[in-house]
């Protein structure tokens, strides 16, 4: 990993590594020695979603929050090129993380962070040091909402009748509906965010990107026993921060988490899907508290 001009400060550096002849950009803050935190970004964002929490964990904690391949600033091979599959991005941020040596880490996950970040984990779970989960779902009650009714027939069939429905979910209004949708104040939301993600999702190519991975999440409910087992059986230190009034994903999803995770801590905020926006500040005090207590950083890089 490289370590020039990374100190015990909050400055962020922008970096890429190479896996599978990809450029996988990466955000990258604080003092290595430090625990690490990994961040994984939801739809239709990127590592952008994190600009504001990284500099204030990384005055104690090692940051780094990735771009998928098709997001951010990350290689966008066409889907000719490339397999656009939860599964495949689930093995390249895997091979990502063994490109920049990080051994062990907390892992936050929301929206599409969560299918990627939960085949990581239930694979080496050696690796967890605890989970980090706002609005990221394992759950089929997570699901059983009207948002998700006009994708099941997309995933059971693959033709244009069924995908025409979701293309509009492609458009800016819907993006600016997922950041404004459930927020307290819409003065407090900064249009970068909306604005930056549909400036990506804009590029040619990339909605028939993002249509390959609406498709591909029909792959993701299958395995949820499965990541239910790991949380189970492995019980890593939790904590839940949940937008409540999510519409995407909803607090049925946040709930069930309880029957499976024992050393829990729980929180709803209230606020819509993507709760950094509104609650960065309050979630990122509580991510500080829990980790200080499940991850503490060593005396000699305090």
């Amino acid at each position: 990993m490289t370590q020039d001009h990374i100190g015990r400060s909050n400055s962020v550096f922008y970096r890429s590594a190479k896996v599978n002849n990809l450029e996988i950009f990466y955000r990258e803050a604080g003092s290595p020695p430090a625990p690490t935190v990994l961040l994984l970004h939801g739809f239709p964002t990127s590592s952008h979603m994190f600009r504001n929490l990284i500099p204030v964990l990384a005055k104690h904690y090692h940051v780094i929050a990735p771009d998928y391949p098709g997001f951010g600033q990350s290689s966008m091979p066409s889907v000719s090129q490339f397999e656009y599959s939860f599964d495949n991005l689930a093995r390249v941020m895997e091979k990502f993380i063994d490109a920049i040596n990080l051994k062990q880490f907390s892992l936050y996950v929301m929206d599409y962070g969560a299918p990627i970040g939960f085949r990581i984990a239930a694979k080496k779970p050696q690796c967890i040091q605890s989970l980090i989960i706002q609005n990221g779902n394992a759950y089929e009650e997570g699901l059983d909402n009207d948002f998700w009714k006009p994708f099941r027939p997309f995933w059971k069939d693959k033709t244009e009748a069924n995908s025409a429905p979701l293309k509009p979910l492609f458009e800016i209004d819907a993006t600016k509906w997922q950041y404004h949708t459930g927020v307290r104040n819409l003065a407090t939301i900064s249009p970068d965010g909306w604005i930056h993600d549909q400036a990506g999702m804009d590029r040619p190519g990339n909605k028939e990107i993002q249509l390959e991975l609406f498709h591909s999440y029909g792959t993701n409910s299958p395995l949820y026993p499965t990541w239910q087992k790991y949380f189970r059986d492995h019980q890593p230190p939790t904590l839940i921060v949940w937008g409540k009034n999510d519409q995407i994903f909803p607090i049925a999803g946040a709930e069930p988490y309880k029957r499976d995770l024992k050393n829990l801590e729980f929180h709803y905020v209230d606020t819509g899907h993507f709760a950094l926006e509104e609650d960065g500040e309050t979630i990122a005090n509580l991510m500080l508290a829990f980790l200080k207590k499940e991850v503490p950083v060593p005396a000699a890089v305090c």
